[in-house]
């Protein structure tokens, strides 16, 4: 029977959620690097066993670290891309220049071709990849030199590259994200790159037709028809069915548009999960009562699922990399609050369990599938 692994990362250090395919009984590993904020845990397509964490603390600055064992150990990665000083200026919202500086890695992606290939999503945002497991670094500086980075603005969170999505047909097509800039697309491999925000409407900006400046939360794409990617905007649930040559809104009967995270289920392509939260202002979910809301109908109509979850008093959030989905055959559906709780539903949302309670709030989910 296949396995199940859990990575969390959160505030103060991670942790590895296990079970067999039922998803009842679970084991848990951790802390691992207690005491350190993990942004980011996440494992390799092509070796099971090979995991990249993001360790990050305001006295010690930024480390990677990489595990070839699942977890069981651990080892620090060279870090030069985190010191090397980069040329380049943003400019922030009030017309001021901000030098380029780095200060963490918000998102790992390894390869899906190359198994000691990986990249790496930092604040400010740019993009790195080590072709060597983490040992070196080297920027894909086309994403900057693209030439819109004056017009680039902080998110609430910083102005960090959050996001990476990779085509599983072709592995020179890749899609990023940055709040708040909007999204980009490369077919090439990372050489060269261009906005990919024709459709997005964000109130903030005089121009409707901006190329860039959008809050872009989070985009989720299925292997099975990678043209179609789904967004969660600052607000606005967004749906593209060319490739992010254009967007339109499919938010339609969600109680709020604002959210985090957005995940496709494993073997439908328009089943897609979203966890609406009430405002910009007020991150926690309608009415006090934490739901994850599922279409089948690729984000046209919505249903609540909360079978199992808070029905009331429940002011979490969830952030937008702290949900994931597993490839068994019942579709598992996970996500982490900041209230630290870890929660799994083993039959594609209908029914949800706490897998943990007590963690501290939880920064990032990813799920590998195991043999």
């Amino acid at each position: 029977m296949s396995r199940v692994r859990v990575l969390v990362g959160t505030r103060k250090g991670a942790f590895i959620l296990s079970a067999d395919g039922t998803r009842t009984k679970w084991t848990v590993d951790g802390p691992h690097f207690p005491g350190w904020e993990m942004y980011h845990l996440k494992g390799s397509p092509l070796n099971p066993d090979r995991l990249y964490a993001s360790q990050s603390s305001g006295w010690f600055g930024q480390l990677v670290q990489r595990s070839d064992d699942g977890g069981r150990s651990w080892q620090a990665m060279d870090n030069r891309f985190a010191y090397d000083g980069i040329p380049g200026t943003h400019m922030w919202y009030d017309g001021t220049p901000h030098p380029w500086e780095f200060k963490r890695v918000w998102h790992f992606e390894p390869s899906l071709t190359e198994a000691d290939t990986v990249f790496a999503g930092v604040e400010d945002a740019a993009l790195f990849k080590s072709t060597d497991g983490g040992a070196s670094w080297q920027e894909l500086s086309g994403l900057r030199e693209h030439g819109s980075g004056s017009q680039w603005q902080p998110g609430a969170g910083g102005m960090c590259l959050h996001t990476i999505v990779q085509d599983p047909t072709d592995a020179q097509r890749m899609y990023i994200a940055i709040s708040a800039a909007g999204a980009f697309r490369t077919t090439d491999g990372g050489a060269t790159w261009m906005p990919i925000n024709k459709g997005l409407r964000s109130g903030e900006i005089p121009d409707g037709d901006a190329e860039v400046g959008h809050c872009v939360h989070r985009l989720a794409m299925h292997s099975a028809n990678p043209q179609r990617l789904y967004m969660q905007k600052h607000w606005d649930v967004m749906r593209s069915d060319n490739g992010g040559d254009s967007w339109y809104e499919v938010s339609g009967n969600l109680p709020t548009d604002f959210g985090f995270p957005i995940d496709v289920h494993a073997h439908e392509p328009d089943t897609v999960y979203v966890v609406p939260i009430t405002s910009d202002t007020h991150h926690f979910p309608p009415d006090g009562k934490l739901r994850v809301y599922r279409s089948r109908t690729g984000g046209h109509e919505w249903e609540a699922l909360g079978n199992g979850l808070p029905e009331a008093n429940c002011y979490v959030n969830v952030l937008r990399d702290a949900m994931a989905v597993d490839t068994l055959d019942d579709c598992g559906i996970y996500f982490g609050t900041s209230g630290g709780q870890v929660y799994v539903s083993p039959d594609g949302g209908d029914h949800w369990q706490a897998i943990v309670h007590d963690l501290p709030p939880v920064l990032s989910v990813e799920v590998q599938t195991l043999p």
